[in-house]
């Protein structure tokens, strides 16, 4: 396996807070129909364009009390928490898969932290990061043949299996559940989230990567039902895709889950 070198790894751990802030910017914009790449970053309430200090991950926010330094409006916590997120993915799948290996789930992890965060907050999962999940995933198993120092442990035939099996198996879900209920449950970025899960860890990971989904929304509807004191009804709308973000970093990082029929 190729191994890169300890001073690149070291460089990729201090950037990756900074592709956390990128992020952050990605998944404010995306949804309203902005570029992240265009323009400056500024206050959403007063317009003020962000200095150097401001931009800084995590320092920025703590250095501003967590405010606009122009008009004094609270700036939501979810930019430091990305950024905190994104270096965290980055330490924990460089220290699971070391080699160039880790840098690629590294990837995978930013990715799934953005759309985690674009469908807490607008329940969309955009097509332009899935099915770049999936073009990735895809790519890596294929990348093997090519360069056989970069194997990935998921061949071609397994990984595009994997891409067809989940995005067909949350599809016909979604169609059933609609056909019952008369609303839908599950929209199709779900099941193109699930395609990337399955190009990137063959149609071996899907169970794993569906069960843990389940089981965490499940955990934490109820968690938040206790929190609350509100039991959750059915009628009330639950972003998926992060449980799905979360169910797909696993498997990926520790390979499919063993049943034993």
């Amino acid at each position: 396996m190729v191994h890169p070198p300890l001073a690149a790894t070291a460089l990729l751990l201090v950037a990756s807070p900074f592709i956390g802030s990128f992020l952050g910017t990605l998944a404010y914009r995306m949804p309203r129909g902005r570029s992240a790449l265009g323009g400056r970053s500024a206050c959403p309430a007063c317009g003020v364009t962000l200095g150097p200090a401001d931009l800084l991950p995590v320092l920025g926010y703590a250095w501003r009390g967590g405010r606009c330094g122009q008009c004094g409006v609270p700036i939501s916590r979810d930019y430091p928490a990305i950024e905190l997120a994104a270096l965290a993915a980055a330490v924990w799948a460089v220290m699971v898969l070391p080699g160039w290996q880790g840098w690629a789930v590294c990837v995978l992890g930013w990715f799934l932290i953005a759309l985690a965060a674009i469908d807490l907050r607008h329940f969309l999962l955009p097509d332009t990061l899935t099915l770049s999940l999936v073009t990735l995933g895809l790519a890596l198993s294929v990348l093997g043949i090519l360069a056989p120092g970069l194997a990935w442990p998921v061949q071609p035939v397994d990984a595009a299996g994997g891409a067809l099996l989940g995005f067909a198996v949350l599809t016909v879900v979604g169609m059933v559940y609609r056909g019952l209920r008369g609303r839908s449950g599950i929209g199709l970025g779900d099941a193109k989230l699930l395609a990337a899960a399955g190009a990137w860890a063959g149609w071996q990971g899907l169970p794993g990567v569906v069960l843990i989904a389940a089981l965490s929304a499940l955990a934490f509807a109820g968690a938040r039902g206790a929190w609350t004191r509100r039991l959750p009804r059915s009628g009330d709308p639950v972003p998926f895709g992060p449980y799905l973000a979360l169910g797909t970093w696993l498997v990926v990082l520790y390979g499919p889950m063993a049943f034993g029929f």
